[in-house]
């Protein structure tokens, strides 16, 4: 049996007077210990409790970064990097206090090289900032993971998002980091050339690290020319297990699909609700498309004859800019209409690593057994000694 993990607050260590004013002498009102400052910076959207740094501190370049980490080493002071704060999983959480060292005002996009087809931004460069500043030149930067997250953060979670299916996710798209180690020291992963067979792969090693063996200061990250067409669809199907043999066969016969994502009947009525749709509440799939007009169409029709041969039905087409925004925006608030589901609850939240093969099975049976265990619960709240006509329905330890 794990020995059980003791409060938080058993873990935390005041920090010392000397570490407290070094910082507070360098960085000024960038220096915050105010309780409004640390909350921000102690919570997110994850479902565990707010766990608040002692300090924050508001970095500017990557040598400031340095300076901070090699105080926080010299003083066995934890520190924990924040970028946007979006994270769903408690990855910013300080579980034993310490410093956040916020990197939201590194927010310069560095270098853009077309002819390479990369550009090199400071770590609070969100998502979104960098394809609205690389625009005119024709580029454009495809992991979404929702959420308009930094670039930083990003690399350090190995983000992915919907259009992963053909672009891959950050493990795929980053060229080279900045990272400041644990010593305070700069360290570059790589240069900016894409091959390389010298030495250790260190970019790889950072990259989905989550500041637990550095922070990133800076990200070179791959572009990619801007689609001629772009077309979204949404096709229902009778069950969940349908819609995944169609994505595999999708899959298999090479379809170069830039998006595919599946929702459950509860997840669309859920989606529904929230962002005000009238989709079937069915399972199905959202797809999007990219290429040129032609190889688009041609994408399209032939997912079409795959959905159909997997009992699809209502394939919906969503060609024009509004109508995708719409459909994609409301994919990317399923999170908050889950939540809607039930106002007041929080969410767990956590990313599924199956074989795609057997991605259906795995939905179904985590379905199952999340209403068993509800139910055994419910059992127990009502009928704490088993004794009501015990064995039926569910079963308990005792009933094994």
């Amino acid at each position: 049996m794990n020995h059980p993990m003791p409060h938080p607050s058993l873990l935390r260590k005041a920090m010392p007077d000397t570490f407290v004013d070094a910082l507070r002498t360098r960085f000024g009102d960038r220096f915050s210990m105010t309780e409004a400052v640390r909350m921000h910076h102690g919570r997110d959207e994850s479902a565990f409790d707010p766990m608040l740094p002692d300090a924050v501190v508001f970095a500017l370049s990557t040598e400031e970064v340095a300076a901070i980490v090699a105080l926080c080493s010299e003083h066995e002071v934890p520190v924990i990097p924040f970028g946007t704060g979006s994270s769903l999983e408690g990855h910013l959480l300080a579980i034993r206090g310490g410093i956040s060292l916020d990197v939201s005002g590194m927010n310069a996009v560095l270098a853009v090289n077309p002819e390479d087809l990369t550009a090199t931004v400071q770590a609070g460069v969100t998502r979104k900032q960098l394809n609205v500043e690389i625009k005119d030149t024709g580029l454009f930067f495809p992991i979404d993971p929702g959420a308009d997250a930094s670039l930083g953060g990003m690399a350090a979670t190995r983000a992915s998002g919907t259009n992963a299916v053909r672009y891959g996710t950050m493990r795929e798209n980053v060229v080279s980091l900045t990272v400041v180690t644990a010593e305070g020291k700069i360290v570059k992963t790589a240069r900016r050339a894409r091959k390389s067979s010298a030495g250790y792969d260190l970019t790889r090693i950072f990259v989905g690290s989550e500041g637990t063996l550095g922070i990133i200061t800076e990200v070179t990250v791959k572009l990619y020319p801007q689609p001629e067409a772009i077309s979204a669809a949404v096709c229902n199907f009778p069950t969940v297990e349908d819609a995944v043999r169609c994505t595999i066969t999708t899959i298999q016969m090479g379809v170069p699909v830039a998006r595919v994502e599946l929702l459950d009947a509860a997840f669309v009525k859920a989606v529904n609700a929230h962002s005000k749709l009238t989709l079937t509440e069915s399972p199905l799939l959202l797809f999007e498309f990219h290429g040129s007009e032609a190889g688009v169409r041609e994408q399209a029709e032939l997912v079409q004859e795959i959905a159909s041969e997997h009992n699809g039905r209502e394939f919906t087409w969503a060609t024009n800019p509004e109508d995708r925004s719409r459909l994609w925006s409301a994919r990317h608030a399923a999170y908050f209409a889950g939540l809607q589901v039930k106002p007041g609850t929080r969410a767990i939240t956590t990313d599924v690593c199956v074989p795609i093969s057997r991605l259906a099975d795995s939905i179904g049976e985590t379905v199952a057994d999340c209403a068993l265990d509800l139910m055994r619960a419910l059992k127990r709240a009502f009928d704490p000694k088993n004794i009501m006509n015990p064995g039926k329905i569910v079963a308990l330890a005792e009933d094994r």
